[in-house]
């Protein structure tokens, strides 16, 4: 695609890599693990239980670097059920 110019001010199309990151589906997946784990982080803290306070830092934090959604859903899912079958 070739650049657009609006108003003396080229204007070049996001590519693949940028847009891929901007996915509706990626960022609300995102915003629900990311608002689970904040609730699994003061609950491991407030407890002082270790299992649940590192799935929550690790739900709030995996998906900056996940971009596919599947695996996104995937790996967040099974970072929700650790703390139900891992007890300490």
């Amino acid at each position: 695609m070739r650049p657009r110019r609006l108003s003396g001010v080229v204007v070049r199309p996001l590519n693949f890599a940028v847009r891929r990151f901007l996915d509706t589906s990626s960022l609300l997946w995102g915003l629900l693990f990311g608002s689970i784990g904040l609730g699994f982080f003061v609950y491991g803290r407030r407890q002082k239980r270790v299992v649940p306070l590192a799935c929550g830092v690790a739900l709030m934090i995996f998906p900056y670097f996940v971009s596919n959604t599947i695996l996104l859903v995937i790996i967040g899912l099974a970072l929700i059920a650790i703390p139900y079958f891992v007890r300490m």
